[in-house]
């Protein structure tokens, strides 16, 4: 009857969840003393979209981050978000860069890589696991939880008892979606405690309302630790808030004991940042969505095409488009819904709808069909393998795709030197990710890199109202201008 252990999101996860990934590292440092003396498990700095974020819109080069955050939180244990043998972006890539990778970030003091796989291929993970173990970090390997006729109980059991014998540290329920009812989670915790013997951790999402009641059955099932995050980055897309789970156990045996006045001080400075990052930020994200419960996808996804849709002219293609995904993921041998494969089933989706079923098949999807992803969940439909062998030209695979790959480090190195950028491991892994990214981190003004401000929200709120004119002025004679006003 340990206490439950909370790691906590909110440097990561909370934000790209509920904030575009836009919070900075400088807006992270202060709260750092505070979140540093709290005793949670581990803080969850890096990973998932931050490295492309940071690249993209704030202008940061991805390992600084990694320094100034070990620097200014040395107690606490640092946890990244690992694809596997994507790393953090969308394709595959040669083992030595994932090698290089891992070394690299434990050189800057990365501890735990939370490792998985869109398919839940354990192939596409051994390489990654291997790294951490050998840059003597932990290397947590990780389920992603998803409901289809193939993904039981016993399938994510048996998958947890395969990570364990490839010598993880620990094993993780990744509930991507918040979709995992509080009675099945107990029913995979009790089962993998009762199989494996390194520690169980969950992770959810309070989009469809049942994160803090599955953490809460998690953790009468054994569970060692959840993730939690703190409010205004909490609740709604993101992880339930760390003060919200307390108090939902009390007078439990397993009720932890974290510093509320802390809490409440880490709350008053976050919903500070959160303020300042408003125009990021939707409503529609801080609420419970049974839509996910309905359509069986992440929130993310949702919202996402939900902008895509009308980007199409097809906002009254909603249903029809989500009923679809079902479909798609059946044919694609129910693979699951996370990064990458979720941009992949939702757009293969609207395509079916748009031009009439597999009459678009995206390169992606064709590749998950022919086994370029990995080793799907159930087989791919007969069918639909045939169709995306004689629509690309190419031929079914059944090895890993990796292997396929060929070593990329000194090419990498040689690329970077020609466009004078630094050669080392850092930069390497990160130009073979994202070399555009990277190649204007170092040629755009700063300017390039300004967010924008809540009032930048509130005036294309007034200019999508019909709340702008434009006027001709002439100053003193001079030829008129024009000058469009909006109203707030």
């Amino acid at each position: 009857m340990k206490p439950i252990v909370f790691n906590n999101t909110v440097l990561r996860d909370g934000h790209q969840s509920l904030a575009a990934t836009r919070m900075s590292t400088a807006d992270m440092l202060p709260a750092c003393p505070i979140l540093d003396s709290m005793g949670f498990g581990a803080l969850e700095t890096w990973g998932g979209a931050t490295i492309d974020s940071g690249l993209r819109f704030l202008g940061e080069f991805p390992f600084d981050r990694l320094d100034a955050l070990r620097k200014a939180c040395p107690k606490t244990k640092q946890m990244m978000l690992f694809r596997g043998q994507n790393i953090v972006a969308y394709s595959h890539f040669p083992d030595d860069v994932v090698t290089a990778f891992v070394k690299a970030s434990a050189k800057h003091g990365m501890d735990i890589f939370r490792i998985f796989d869109a398919l839940n291929d354990v192939r596409n993970m051994e390489c990654s696991i291997n790294a951490a173990r050998a840059a003597g970090k932990e290397p947590h390997g990780t389920i992603c939880y998803t409901q289809s006729p193939v993904h039981t109980v016993e399938s994510f059991v048996k998958m947890g008892c395969e990570l364990e014998d490839m010598g993880c540290s620990a094993v993780v329920i990744k509930d991507m979606a918040g979709l995992i009812p509080p009675y099945v989670a107990y029913e995979i915790v009790k089962g993998l405690k009762a199989n494996i013997k390194i520690p169980v951790i969950i992770h959810t999402h309070e989009t469809a309302g049942m994160g803090a009641p599955t953490y809460y059955a998690a953790i009468d099932a054994g569970v060692d630790a959840c993730d939690t995050s703190i409010a205004p980055f909490a609740n709604g897309t993101g992880q339930p808030d760390t003060a919200r789970m307390i108090a939902m156990l009390a007078d439990h045996p397993r009720k932890p004991d974290y510093d509320l006045a802390k809490l409440a001080e880490l709350r008053k400075y976050f919903t500070k940042i959160y303020e300042k990052l408003g125009f990021y930020t939707m409503a529609k994200n801080e609420v419970i969505d049974t839509d996910a419960l309905v359509y069986q996808v992440p929130g993310g996804m949702l919202s996402n095409f939900r902008v895509q849709l009308k980007e199409q002219k097809m906002e009254d293609k909603f249903d029809e488009v989500f009923a679809e995904v079902p479909y798609v993921r059946e044919k694609l041998g129910w693979i699951p819904l996370v990064t990458p494969t979720s941009q992949i089933v939702g757009t293969q989706a609207m395509m079916n709808v748009k031009f009439g079923r597999w009459k678009m098949f995206t390169p992606q999807a064709i590749d998950i069909a022919l086994g370029y992803y990995g080793r799907t969940p159930a087989p791919v439909d007969p069918e639909i393998k045939k169709l995306a062998e004689q629509k690309s030209g190419k031929h079914p695979i059944e090895c890993r795709p990796a292997d396929l790959k060929k070593p990329a480090m000194e090419q990498l190195r040689r690329e970077l030197r020609q466009k004078g950028i630094k050669d080392d491991d850092e930069h390497c892994v990160i130009y073979a990710m994202f070399p555009q990214q990277l190649e204007d981190l170092y040629k755009k003004p700063r300017e390039a890199f300004k967010l924008k401000t809540p009032e930048d929200k509130k005036i294309a709120a007034a200019v999508a109202a019909g709340r702008e004119k434009t006027f001709s002025i002439a100053i003193d004679g001079s030829a008129p201008k024009n000058v469009k006003v909006v109203e707030l």
